[in-house]
């Protein structure tokens, strides 16, 4: 126990994500005031046990409990008017942000309406020609149908809902025409910055053009926007797409550069030389440009951690301190989990912090740290320990992102770890310094040749990203992940890298645990999305669609939660017989077969022929409300159904049948309803 004394203050983050965790995955405010209870007897306990074991037990039940707490507090402080139906309405009101989302044509305008529904905060996406002069602080209307944030169309999906809640979001939708500015941009730090981020985003990307433009936005602003979909999806295949997000490794090379420079700069000066504190200096300029590169790219989770960790790692510096360690890693996590309890939950915090402790961790290692270690050697035998040390950091990371991957994504890169020695190397030492170089040579108009040189690197990175992804076995998928068995590995991993000596070996046992629930868990049969108009039947490794035709996101979605990459329509598979108006599918399991009865129009069905087929099929799917001698032998999942459950996700061998609402539970952004309501 005493080994561990010194790794106890990192258990302190865990011990507050624990207490958040938990507030997402019980379902009901009854359980959450237990488990308060809960931690609080393990506080008293520890209280009143004293010793070692009696304070750890305190400081566990305390924190835990805290973290339920504030983030129960926060979904109750964030509270926002939403709709709750659909309506075509007018919108007036300031601008908060303006997204222009180059890559896919779309402008995402959000605001507040002043309106018809006052304080609803409503974000609306327009067409770029429609809102091209549409600027962040300007005063607009517009004409829109709006809808409530969705819910996850099936289970395990993606729960838009719960995002828009705590951004205050209460609809989204689609505008018509132009919006009308009725005055232009006024005060506010905050909607000049806004416009200033919107700006250089589009100067960056006219400069560089093409897709590689977008991707060279992202770097400087963070603004992903302008990354055309298939290029997304390359770097996400390869293991790439953290270089798209502003985090460590960009904040990391802006504040070296601005406190090398200033060292440098100074130095060039004997009286400051002599004099002054460079180093400290360096420091402050340092932080400063840390600080606005953060603010400038948006203030997303990842940026902020790593503008936290920057500024910690100034200090150790300043003050002669070792700076990267754990504890600068834990104390990150935990004034951003006081701050945004929310973001636990999110893939950017997940994927960030877990980088960036496996990475920490692996360089605390005693014989890691001694054979990666610099020494007098050959320039090749030096490179070589540069190029194993890379090769194992990126194996590493890769380890502790895929469990996470595979959870929020249900796909998992395989050689991101060899595309990452290139990639990062490339992008710091390289495209980032080029971009900077070009964008303080473009005042003076010199500044062209520089950008050509960031598209050409920039179409290496994108090259490499697409060869990686299409590699044999370079994609791993995988369907959506029970949350006790992420829980399990994201437990195991923990205890990998926090402990210290071989008894964090134990871990590996939590770890294996879920990674092989997640292995073993069964892929739903049949998928209802949450108003009943999409069915997807799973067979022989195939997503069976109801409807022919039927867009990408719900293609995605089908294939993502089943991990089945091949979608056809029903009506071309042998086991369905369809019509114009309606399908039946025999699905036949472990010997049994189920029969599923599926309407796909809103024609008018003769009772003599609909209620026979009801009563002889076993699960009948419509996206309208069937009348009541319309009788299956087991579900009628028609729309009345569907309004309380949401989706659903059968499996016809067990019988179980999930759904979103169960999911969600009592959480309030599924069910509550704050403010006037449209009339």
């Amino acid at each position: 126990m005493t080994e561990q004394a010194p790794q106890f203050a990192l258990w302190l983050p865990v011990s507050l994500g624990l207490g958040v965790a938990l507030w997402f995955v019980l379902p009901s405010p009854g359980l959450w005031i237990a488990a308060l209870g809960a931690f609080g007897a393990i506080a008293a306990g520890g209280s009143a046990l004293g010793g070692r074991v009696g304070r750890l037990a305190l400081w566990f039940g305390l924190v835990a409990a805290i973290g339920l707490a504030l983030v129960w507090m926060r979904a109750e402080r964030v509270a926002a008017p939403r709709l709750d139906r659909p309506v075509t309405t007018s919108v007036t009101g300031k601008v908060e942000r303006v997204e222009r989302l180059v890559g896919r044509g779309v402008t995402r305008i959000t605001l507040v309406d002043e309106g018809e529904h006052p304080g609803l905060r409503v974000r609306v996406s327009f067409p770029d020609s429609d809102a091209a002069a549409v600027q962040s602080g300007a005063r607009i209307s517009l004409r829109a149908r709006l809808m409530p944030p969705a819910p996850a169309s099936v289970p395990g999906g993606y729960e838009f809902a719960r995002l828009a809640w705590f951004k205050g979001i209460g609809a989204t939708g689609r505008g018509f025409g132009e919006p009308r500015t009725l005055s232009p941009p006024s005060g506010g730090f905050w909607a000049w910055l806004d416009r200033v981020r919107g700006r250089l985003t589009a100067h960056v990307q006219i400069s560089v053009g093409d897709a590689e433009g977008g991707v060279a936005a992202s770097f400087v602003t963070g603004d992903q926007g302008g990354v055309p979909d298939d290029v997304a999806q390359a770097l996400r295949d390869s293991g790439l797409t953290h270089l798209l997000s502003i985090s460590g490794l960009h904040v990391t090379a802006v504040v070296g550069f601005v406190m090398i420079a200033t060292r440098r700069l100074l130095a060039l000066s004997m009286h400051a030389a002599t004099h002054w504190h460079l180093s400290l200096i360096g420091a402050i300029a340092a932080a400063g440009a840390g600080v606005g590169y953060s603010l400038l790219a948006g203030g997303e989770v990842p940026t902020v951690r790593s503008c936290i960790a920057a500024l910690l790692v100034l200090l150790g510096l300043a003050l002669g301190r070792e700076a990267i360690t754990l504890r600068l890693v834990a104390a990150g996590a935990f004034m951003i989990l006081l701050i945004l309890p929310e973001a636990l939950i999110g893939a950017s915090f997940q994927l960030s912090f877990a980088a960036v402790t496996a990475i920490v961790a692996l360089h605390e290692v005693p014989w890691v740290r001694e054979r990666l270690m610099r020494r007098e050697e050959p320039w090749w035998a030096a490179f070589l320990r540069l190029l194993a040390g890379l090769l194992l950091t990126g194996i590493v990371v890769e380890a502790a992102l895929a469990p996470i991957g595979l959870y929020h994504f249900n796909r998992m890169g395989a050689y991101g770890a060899f595309a990452n020695i290139i990639a990062i190397p490339l992008t710091t030492f390289v495209i980032m310094p080029l971009e900077a170089v070009a964008l303080l040579l473009d005042p003076l108009g010199l500044a062209g040749p520089v950008w050509l040189l960031v598209k050409w690197t920039l179409s290496l990175l994108i090259a490499l990203a697409e060869w990686t992804a299409t590699l044999p076995g370079g994609v791993t998928l995988a369907p959506a992940m029970p949350q006790a068995a992420f829980g399990l590995m994201v437990a195991g991993g923990l205890w990998l890298v926090l402990w210290r000596g071989w008894t964090r070996l134990a871990g590996v046992v939590p770890f294996m645990a879920g990674a092989m629930w997640a292995w073993v868990s069964p892929v739903p049969d049949i998928l209802i999305t949450g108003v009943g108009r999409h069915v997807g039947v799973v067979a022989n490794g195939k997503v069976h669609l109801l409807r022919t035709r039927t867009g990408d996101y719900v293609r995605d979605l089908m294939s993502g939660v089943t991990a089945a990459p091949d979608i056809m329509p029903l009506q071309d598979s042998r086991f369905a017989r369809c019509g114009r108006d309606s399908c039946v599918a025999d699905i036949w399991k472990h010997g049994r077969r189920l029969r599923l009865l599926a309407t796909r129009s809103s024609v008018f069905i003769d009772r003599r022929r609909f209620e026979p087929a009801c009563a002889d099929a076993d699960i009948v799917v419509s996206d309208r409300r069937l009348p009541y001698w319309c009788a299956p032998r087991w579900l009628k999942a028609d729309r009345t159904l569907l309004q309380r459950t949401g989706g659903l996700a059968i499996d016809t061998s067990t019988g179980v049948v999930r759904s979103v609402a169960e999911e969600n539970g009592r959480h309030p952004w599924a069910h509550r309803r704050i403010g006037r309501q449209p009339q």
